[in-house]
């Protein structure tokens, strides 16, 4: 191993006089690729800020509405905060977070239904109201698919 490291350290130093890119390892490439997540909040979903609001808050007015519905895996990983967070509210019932509720979900009698139906089902329950669950790729893309259901 000493040997080989050497040997790219040579080639390096001498890549250094001619014009071009360096010779880098294998190693140190697949190093960069790993980086971790430290302290970037939230996954972006390779949307514009209104964009992703405005999906999160469709699949959240759908997983609500339906109780189970399928989509990609990191979406269904995002939207699971929120709907835990609607259910919250559901429990607390004042007037604040059925107007929180309002501000978010799209439909008004699914707010209603909501704040009928949470106390009673979740209401021993502190949180883990979503289930995420892996499924087969899409056959398009390939992309990661999962089911999110309520509990």
């Amino acid at each position: 191993m000493r040997v080989i490291a050497l040997l790219f350290l040579l080639v390096n130093a001498v890549s250094a006089f001619v014009t071009g890119p360096a010779i880098r390892p294998a190693a140190l490439e697949s190093a960069t690729q790993l980086d971790m997540r430290h302290r970037k909040g939230f996954k972006k979903l390779g949307l514009p800020a209104d964009q992703r609001k405005a999906l999160l808050r469709a699949l959240t007015t759908e997983v609500i509405r339906h109780g189970r519905i399928k989509t990609t895996l990191i979406r269904a990983r995002a939207v699971r905060k929120h709907v835990d967070h609607m259910i919250e509210l559901g429990k607390t019932g004042d007037l604040h977070s059925r107007r929180q509720a309002m501000a978010w979900v799209y439909d008004k009698q699914l707010v209603h239904s909501l704040f009928d139906a949470a106390p009673d089902r979740y209401g021993e329950q502190n949180g883990g109201y979503t289930r995420v669950l892996r499924t087969v790729p899409r056959q398009g893309d390939n992309a990661k698919m999962a089911i999110i259901e309520l509990v």
